[in-house]
This record gives structure tokens, C-alpha cells and sequence, in this order.
């Protein structure tokens, strides 16, 4: 495959996991939290304890920024500040076991929604998309 056509395929792929992330991000309605709420609750459950500084910059906000979800989210008692025991002047964000579960019953929501779209595609297709998918998992590593 030459360069052009690897072009097309990564920017096919890219409109592609757009398109499909927007569609899926439809069953976070039920959460009750904004995308970038949610977009943090996210990191602060997968990352496990992080500090604010750190939450920041994984997101691409400025700290002032996330300061302000990370206050919305404590008052909704979905993660907890933390006394840092490397260094007790600092804080440390962990999701509560509330907020764990928020996350994995959305996370559930979009794999049912998926699961929906795939049971209409041919067993074929779904054989070469495992395979893609495969693939795919190891672009991203």
C-alpha cells in the first residue's frame, strides 16, 4: 500500500471513530454529567488516584479549569480529594465507589448500544472487524 493510500485509510479511520464516539456518546445522557465531567471522572477512575495538575494536562485544560469539575464532581460525591502520602501538602483525586459505578454502567450503555449496531452486520464482517479491532489495539499501544 502506498503512502496516498495509507493517507485515505488513517483519515477514513479518524472520521470514522469520530462519527462513531459522537453516536455512542449519546447513552451518556443518563449520567447526568457533562462530557468533560465525564471525560474526568474517566481518567480519575482508569488512572486511579491523580493529582490535579496531572488531571489537567490529560485532559488538555487549564488547571483553574479542572479545579472547577473536580469541585462539581466531589459535590456530587463521585470522587473524593485525597491527602497525598508522598507529600501531605498535596491532594490526590480518586473516584468514590459511586462514581466507579456511574462510569461502568455508562461504559455498559455504549458496548449495548454497539452490540446493536453489530448484530446487523453479516458474521463475516463481524469476523474481519474482530480482526480490525485487534489491529487497531495495537496502532494505539
Amino acid at each position: 500500500m502506498g503512502d496516498g493510500q495509507t493517507r485515505d485509510v488513517a483519515a477514513r479511520l479518524h472520521s470514522a471513530s469520530i462519527r462513531l464516539l459522537r453516536t455512542l456518546r449519546r447513552e451518556d445522557d443518563g449520567s447526568g454529567l457533562s462530557a468533560p465531567r465525564l471525560s474526568a471522572l474517566s481518567c480519575i477512575t482508569l488512572e486511579g488516584p491523580v493529582s490535579l495538575a496531572e488531571l489537567a494536562e490529560a485532559e488538555q485544560v487549564r488547571p483553574p479549569t479542572m479545579s472547577r469539575i473536580v469541585d462539581a464532581l466531589v459535590e456530587r460525591g463521585l470522587v473524593d480529594r485525597i491527602a497525598d502520602p508522598r507529600d501531605r501538602r498535596s491532594v490526590r483525586i480518586m473516584a468514590t465507589d459511586e462514581g466507579a459505578r456511574l462510569l461502568t454502567g455508562g461504559g455498559e450503555a455504549r458496548v449495548h448500544a454497539l452490540v446493536g449496531r453489530l448484530h446487523k452486520l453479516a458474521d463475516s464482517e463481524k469476523r474481519a472487524l474482530a480482526r480490525g479491532v485487534e489491529i487497531l489495539e495495537r496502532v494505539a499501544r
